[in-house]
């Protein structure tokens, strides 16, 4: 699936039939902020539940920053995508406009 970089960052965006989400992704080391996409026949509101409950293994995340949850105060890494297991999600959650 194809998609393009030039994107709005918030939650009404639609980019090539899919919705984008920005979120705050915790994991046991990780704390990951970014946007994930569902396609548009999907209803908005269900983005991240559709997201947890689906079939696939992984989770793609574009424009995120990962922050060890160990060490807070090292530099952030940015990255343009990673795939994350689903598996090691502890907490999916929307970002609010002041991305906390």
């Amino acid at each position: 699936m194809y998609m393009d970089n030039n994107f709005e960052n918030n939650s009404d965006s639609m980019v090539n039939g899919l919705w984008s989400e920005r979120v705050l992704v915790i994991t046991k080391d990780y704390q990951i902020k970014g946007s994930v996409f569902m396609p548009k026949v999907s209803k908005k509101n269900r983005v991240l539940s559709d997201i947890l409950n689906g079939t696939k293994r992984f989770v793609a995340i574009k424009n995120c920053e990962v922050v060890h949850r160990d060490f807070p105060n090292r530099k952030a890494e940015i990255h343009e995508f990673l795939q994350l297991n689903l598996n090691s999600i502890i907490l999916l959650r929307p970002l609010r406009e002041d991305n906390t």
